[in-house]
C-alpha cells in the first residue's frame, strides 16, 4: 500500500512540476504593439516610438524612440501597460520599470531627431541595452549625438570616454539576428527617405511577425526599388499569414504633391505599396486580416479637420479603389495598445 501511494505521489509530482517542459502551454503566435509616439512632428512628446513584444511576454523592443518616457507615461495613463506587472519592492513606477526592464533593445531606423530624441534624453536613467541599426545610422548616433558635444557618449564607441551603456549592434541587410534575452529575432532592410537611409525591421517570434517601416517614400518618387525589394523579401510571411501587422507612415494626406513629399508617403502611395505587396504574395486575398498601423502623421498648425481624420478618409477611398477592402487600417495614437493574434 505504501509503495502504491509513493508511486502515485511521484507521478503527481512529475506531471505538476517543471520536469516536463514539453507539457507547458506553447507560446502564442501573436504580438502586442503599444504606441508610445505617433506623430512625425512637430508635436514634441509624441514622436515615432512603437513598443513591440510577443503575446504573453513582457520582453519588448522599441522601434524608434522619438519619444520614450513621455510615451510610457501616456500609455500608462490609458491603461496600455496594465498587463505588465511591476515586481513588489522594485521602487519604480510602471513607466520607469518598462523603460529599464521591459524594453530590452532599441531598433533605430534612422537618426532624425523625431526618431531618437526620446532615446537620447532618457539615456542617463535608462538601463544598459543594445541599439540595433544599419551601420550608417549607428555612425550618425555615435558621431553626431552621443559625442560629448550634443550629449554624453552613452554608447560603446565614438569619442572618449565611451560610457558603454548602449551597445551598438550593426545589422546586415536581410540577415536575421536574435535579440538577446528575448524570444524575438530582427531582420533589417534599407529604405529611401529623401536622400537619407532609413530602415525596415521584421520582428519575429513564435511563428509570427510584425513589420515596422521607418520613414520612407515611394520608389517611383525616391528613385530605386527598395520598397519593392522589401516586399519581395517579406512576401512569404504574408502568403503564409505569419505577418500580423505592418507599421508604415503616411505623413500627409492625398492633397500633397509628390514633389513636396521629402521622403514620405500619402495614403494613396501606402495603398499602392500594399497592392504591390499583395501582388508579390499571391493576390489581394493574401492581405486578408492584415492590420496596417499608420504612423508618422504630421501634426498641423492649421485650423480645420485633424490630419489623421483626413488620412483615414483617404485610406478608405484609396483601398476601395484598389480592391483592398480586407485590410484593417488603424491610425496610430499615443497610448494605443494593439493585440495582434
Amino acid at each position: 500500500m505504501k509503495l502504491k501511494t509513493s508511486c502515485l505521489f511521484l507521478i503527481s509530482f512529475i506531471f505538476s512540476s517543471s520536469l516536463l517542459p514539453a507539457l507547458a502551454a506553447p507560446a502564442r503566435p501573436g504580438f502586442v504593439v503599444t504606441v508610445l509616439g505617433a506623430r512625425g512632428g512637430i508635436l514634441d512628446g509624441n514622436l515615432s516610438a512603437y513598443m513591440i513584444r510577443p503575446a504573453g511576454d513582457d520582453r519588448a523592443v522599441l522601434c524608434d524612440a522619438g519619444t520614450a518616457m513621455a510615451g510610457l507615461v501616456a500609455a500608462d495613463r490609458t491603461g496600455a501597460l496594465d498587463d505588465i506587472a511591476v515586481p513588489p519592492g522594485s521602487g519604480l513606477t510602471r513607466a520607469g520599470y518598462v523603460l529599464t526592464h521591459t524594453i530590452r533593445a532599441y531598433l533605430i531606423s534612422h537618426a532624425h531627431l523625431d526618431h531618437v530624441a526620446g532615446l537620447v534624453v532618457a539615456s542617463p536613467d535608462d538601463s544598459a541595452k543594445p541599439v540595433y541599426a544599419l551601420p550608417a545610422t549607428l555612425r550618425d548616433l555615435s558621431e553626431h549625438l552621443f559625442n560629448w558635444r550634443i550629449w554624453p557618449n552613452f554608447g560603446d564607441r565614438g569619442p572618449s570616454p565611451a560610457l558603454g551603456k548602449y551597445h551598438y549592434r550593426a545589422l546586415a541587410p536581410g540577415r536575421t539576428e536574435p535579440v538577446p534575452d528575448t524570444a524575438m529575432t530582427v531582420t533589417a532592410w534599407p529604405l529611401n527617405h529623401g536622400g537619407v537611409e532609413s530602415t525596415a525591421f521584421l520582428v519575429a517570434a513564435n511563428g509570427a511577425s510584425v513589420l515596422y517601416l521607418g520613414d520612407t517614400g515611394p520608389d517611383v518618387v525616391e528613385g530605386g526599388r527598395r520598397l519593392d525589394d522589401l516586399w519581395r523579401a517579406v512576401a512569404p510571411e504574408v502568403a503564409a499569414h505569419r505577418l500580423k501587422a505592418i507599421v508604415i507612415e503616411a505623413s500627409y494626406d492625398d492633397s500633397r504633391a509628390d514633389r513636396m513629399l521629402f521622403g514620405h508617403m500619402t495614403p494613396a502611395w501606402v495603398v499602392r505599396a500594399l497592392r504591390d505587396l499583395a501582388h508579390r504574395a499571391g493576390g489581394p486575398r493574401s492581405l486578408r486580416g492584415l492590420t496596417v498601423l499608420i504612423g508618422h502623421v504630421k501634426y498641423s498648425l492649421a485650423a480645420g479637420p485633424a490630419p489623421q481624420d483626413v488620412i483615414r478618409r483617404d485610406l478608405a477611398r484609396d483601398a476601395a479603389r484598389e480592391g483592398l477592402r480586407d485590410v484593417r487600417f488603424v491610425i496610430a495614437e499615443q497610448g494605443l495598445r494593439l493585440a495582434l493574434d
